[in-house]
């Protein structure tokens, strides 16, 4: 389904379920999905958000009665308030499941659980923005390489940039509270991050940087080496700054 140069309205009973949080990140990613803007009407739950903010109460009791008194104060539990569009796309929210995207290209949906069989066939695939057109006897090419005193080797889809970045996603508390306990485990666990791997965390604001230390998860995301670099673009627009010489030597080597 294609919302290129389309006006997009989200509605329906899944809307409800969903915190103030993650509209604002759904309606936010609109130029990644590619449509020219996206929003939720206002529920009660957009209400309450201004009270949980500590909104002037007259205010939001005026802006509730103006919204009422328009019909555009939403139930999206009752289907008749639903407005007429030119077009419906339905989606139930118990089919979304983790996905990353590539090889290539942002739009490029992958299921994680399928992510391993999707780059092998890649791999392989005419040259484009779902192949490498790699000969089968170079799929599992992998080069030695140096750093820091130490012997690593390098291969076909191994990380050299790990990145939590995007000051949308960074600006979701479950998200990012998500990725501070994953840290959490990780190093209880014994985990480390490759020492060549370029780490960073750059989030929207600095109020995420608050509440990571607040909730003590920022002091295992630290020992991961995701330290603050900075508030807002960077690695998603390729401001990651250059590899270890040694690593781009041995990709290029490689061609990998």
């Amino acid at each position: 389904v294609g919302v290129v140069g389309k006006f997009v309205e989200f509605f329906g009973p899944g809307v409800a379920q969903l915190s103030i949080a993650d509209r604002a990140t759904i309606a936010n990613m609109c130029p990644e999905y590619g449509a020219t803007a996206a929003f939720f009407p206002v529920d009660d739950i957009s209400i309450g958000y201004l009270v949980q903010t500590g909104r002037d109460k007259e205010k939001i009791t005026c802006t509730r009665k103006y919204l009422e008194a328009v019909g555009m104060l939403r139930d999206f539990k009752n289907s008749s308030q639903d407005p007429d569009f030119t077009q419906v796309v339905e989606l139930d929210l118990h089919t979304v499941v983790p996905c990353c995207s590539g090889p290539k290209r942002p739009q490029d949906k992958v299921a994680v659980s399928d992510m391993k069989k999707d780059f092998e066939t890649c791999l392989g695939a005419k040259q484009g923005f779902k192949g490498f057109q790699i000969a089968p006897d170079f799929h599992n090419s992998k080069v030695k390489f140096t750093f820091e005193g130490c012997d690593f080797e390098l291969a076909h889809g191994s990380v050299v940039i790990a990145a939590i970045t995007s000051c949308t996603n960074t600006s979701n508390p479950s998200v990012m509270l998500g990725a501070g306990l994953l840290a959490k485990k990780a190093v209880e666990a014994g985990l480390t991050v490759k020492p060549y791997i370029k780490t960073s965390l750059s989030p929207g604001s600095g109020v995420v940087t608050y509440y990571l230390k607040e909730s003590g998860v920022m002091h295992y995301l630290s020992q991961l080496g995701f330290d603050v670099v900075g508030y807002g673009c960077m690695t998603c627009i390729g401001n990651s700054g250059p590899l270890p010489e040694s690593v781009v030597e041995a990709i290029t080597q490689g061609d990998l």
